[in-house]
């Protein structure tokens, strides 16, 4: 059996006016994430850990900003087109580990929500995605409540 590991990070801006998504679920909340698709922050996390693994190299490649067909998706869909690139090179995922790290709003609750639907996207087990919520104490740009990040790091076998 052959075991790869790869790490994925993503950052987005906080705005007024747009739905905050993250791991696939809408969170109420006063503002969202920037970005050309609905900017699921801890989902470019995991496409990007998972295409690093697998050596099919990062989100902005496979899914360019460049193209109207990926304005405003759903962060869902290039999770699940990015697991089919993996089985496509004969890989499955073993394990997910996540951390998000965002002042506001608090992201714990969310957390088996999250592990439920990304568990359905990708068809893994939800003991198989570990996701931790943080905060940056208040330092930085995310302590200031400008954005929100994620990190990653997934095992992927063949």
């Amino acid at each position: 059996m052959q075991i790869k590991v790869g790490f994925g990070y993503d950052m987005h801006q906080l705005l007024e006016g747009r739905d905050l998504i993250v791991g696939g679920v809408k969170i109420d909340h006063t503002k969202g994430l920037q970005g050309h698709s609905d900017a699921d922050v801890l989902i470019h996390a995991i496409c990007d850990a998972l295409l690093g693994a697998a050596n099919l190299r990062d989100i902005g490649y496979n899914f360019p900003d460049t193209l109207a067909d990926y304005k405003n998706i759903d962060s869902t869909v290039l999770l699940r087109r990015t697991v089919e690139l993996l089985k496509d090179k004969g890989y499955s995922i073993g394990n997910i580990d996540s951390t998000i790290c965002a002042e506001r709003p608090k992201l714990n609750p969310h957390i088996p929500s999250m592990q439920q639907r990304l568990a359905e996207v990708m068809g893994i087990n939800i003991d198989d995605i570990s996701i931790k919520a943080t905060t940056s104490e208040k330092m930085g740009f995310v302590g200031r409540e400008e954005g929100i990040t994620a990190y990653t790091i997934v095992l992927i076998q063949k």
